[in-house]
C-alpha cells in the first residue's frame, strides 16, 4: 500500500510532510500524518509496532520574533540575532501590568519576550468578512498564513503543483485558551464592577455610564464570537478555507503543543 502526505504543524510554524512507503520511494501524494496500513482499527503486531514510518519535510510556513517568514528566521539564525526584546509599540499595554515586586499579585516583573512583528492579513483572501476580525482569534489567522506559505514553500502554491486536496489533512498543536477568550471573559464581570460601585456609593447613573465605558475597552459578543475563540477551529479554518477535505483536528499539550 503506498503511504500519503499530510500537513502538520501550529499557528506560528506548519511544516508539510510527505510519507514513503517501506517498500518503495516516496509517492507525492497528500494525506493525513497519521497513516494506517490495511484495518486502522487491527492491532498492530510487535514487528509492526517497531517499523520505522518514513517521513519528510517537505515544506515549511513559519512566523517567529523579528521574522515573518522562514527564510528570514534562518538569516535571523545566521547572523545570531536575538529575537528577545522590550515590548514593541504593539505591545506596550504589558507595562501596565509590569511591577519588579514577584509577588505583587496580577503583575508580572519581566515584560520582554519574543514578539511577532505586525503581519499584513486581507480577510477577503480567505473569505472572511472584515466586520468578523475582532471576533476572530488571532491564532486562527496566523495559522491560515502559515499554512499557505507551508503549501506554497512545498510547491503546492496556487500556480504550483496540483495535489489531492481531498485527501489533504490538517494536525496542529494548539493550547486549550485563546487569547480572544481574555477580552470577551473580562465583559461578562459587569455584575462585579455594578455592585462595587455601588458598595462605594456611587450613583447608578453614574455607575452606568462607568460600566460602559469599561465594557467597550473590551471585544464585545457577536456571531461570530463562538467560532472565533475555539481552538480546534484553528486546525477547521484552514482545512475549510484552503479546501482540504482530510482530517482536521488540533492537540493540546500545553507548551508542548509547539513542537
Amino acid at each position: 500500500m503506498c503511504s500519503p502526505a499530510g500537513l502538520a504543524g501550529h499557528t506560528r510554524g506548519i511544516k508539510t510532510l510527505k510519507f514513503a512507503p517501506s517498500d518503495g520511494p516516496a509517492t507525492p501524494v497528500p494525506y493525513q500524518a497519521r497513516v494506517y496500513s490495511g484495518n486502522p482499527m487491527k492491532k498492530k503486531t510487535h514487528q509492526e509496532s517497531q517499523k520505522p514510518l518514513q517521513a519528510a519535510i517537505v515544506g515549511i510556513g513559519c512566523m517567529f520574533a523579528k521574522s515573518p517568514d522562514a527564510k528570514a528566521f534562518l538569516h535571523l539564525l545566521l547572523r545570531g540575532v536575538d529575537g528577545v526584546t522590550d515590548p514593541p509599540a504593539s505591545h506596550q499595554a504589558l507595562n501596565d501590568y509590569l511591577d519588579r515586586d514577584p509577588r505583587k499579585p496580577d503583575h508580572i516583573y519581566c515584560n520582554r519576550g519574543g514578539f511577532l512583528p505586525p503581519v499584513d492579513f486581507d480577510p477577503t483572501e480567505f473569505g472572511i468578512p472584515p466586520h468578523a476580525l475582532e471576533a476572530t482569534d488571532t491564532s486562527q489567522l496566523l495559522g491560515l498564513l502559515a499554512a499557505k506559505q507551508a503549501l506554497k514553500d512545498a510547491g503546492y502554491g496556487e500556480a504550483g503543483k496540483a495535489f489531492d486536496r481531498t485527501r489533504t489533512s490538517v494536525i496542529l498543536g494548539v493550547t486549550g485558551t485563546q487569547e480572544l477568550v481574555i477580552p470577551l471573559g473580562a465583559r461578562l464581570g459587569h455584575p462585579i464592577w455594578r455592585r462595587a460601585l455601588s458598595d462605594s456609593g456611587i450613583p447608578d447613573e453614574q455607575a452606568e455610564a462607568v460600566i460602559r465605558r469599561i465594557s467597550d475597552a473590551y471585544v464585545g459578543w457577536q456571531e461570530n464570537s463562538f467560532p472565533g475563540l475555539l481552538g480546534n477551529v484553528v486546525a477547521g479554518r484552514i482545512a475549510n478555507r484552503l479546501d482540504l477535505g482530510g482530517t482536521n483536528c488540533v492537540v493540546d499539550a500545553a507548551c508542548a503543543s509547539s513542537m
